[in-house]
């Protein structure tokens, strides 16, 4: 019950400033997350599907793992696109100062292809993964003076990437097998590189609906 009415609490937080001006609001809006990319993956439940006839057995599946060999995607993003992805391979450390160690190149790249946010504040969205939220990451967002936006601790269903980004990376990915960390990184750019500038925008208008039936139920968002 506790984690309901925080995901209400925060998504009333966040969908007041969006509705005074939606327009504004996507502007400054930038979001973090981060998945796994495996060199191979097996497909999704949905790409398996296949018809059957009627009085047909349905065809054995052969039971796919994931390949050992696995980078991090961390990728920045907003209304326009990607902002900035960095690359970890599966023998580096995950924590808090790789994480804010980004945050130096997220704002050079800003500063190259998004000039009308450098003198602006951003409206900044991370989930409550230990690593975005432990003292070092805290530290460097307040550094940075980023307006961190209120999110709810188990809610993928209000976090652009898990319910945008990932579902259609997850798809591409079931049908690729990479030989490299440097394939890995070239095909992941260019897949990101493909989607037009309406795929990000258009998915993140998503979030005044998901906010607001959020509210509305006081419970998940069907997706």
């Amino acid at each position: 019950m506790e984690n309901k009415r925080n995901r209400v609490i925060s998504s009333e937080a966040c969908l007041a400033p969006f509705r005074r001006n939606p327009d504004k609001f996507l502007r400054r809006y930038i979001t973090v997350d981060e998945t796994w990319i495996h060199y191979f993956t097996s497909e999704t439940k949905e790409q398996s599907k296949q018809w059957v006839f009627k009085g047909d057995a349905a065809p054995k599946k052969a039971k796919t793992v994931k390949s050992a060999g696995k980078v991090m995607a961390t990728g920045f993003w907003d209304a326009r696109g990607i902002i900035y992805l960095d690359y970890l391979v599966k023998e580096q450390t995950i924590n808090g100062e790789y994480y804010a160690s980004l945050f130096h190149r997220l704002r050079e790249e800003i500063k190259k292809i998004r000039s009308h946010l450098a003198k602006k504040r951003i409206l900044f969205h991370q989930d409550k993964a230990r690593v975005y939220t432990c003292t070092v990451s805290m530290a460097k967002i307040m550094e940075l003076k980023f307006e961190l936006l209120q999110h709810s601790p188990y809610s993928p269903d209000l976090a652009p990437s898990d319910f945008l980004k990932f579902p259609n990376l997850k798809k591409w990915l079931g049908v690729k097998r990479f030989m490299s960390y440097e394939e890995v990184i070239a095909q992941t750019d260019v897949y990101f590189e493909d989607f037009p500038k309406s795929y990000f925008f258009d998915g993140l208008q998503q979030l005044e609906k998901r906010w607001g039936k959020c509210i509305e139920l006081k419970d998940y968002v069907e997706k």
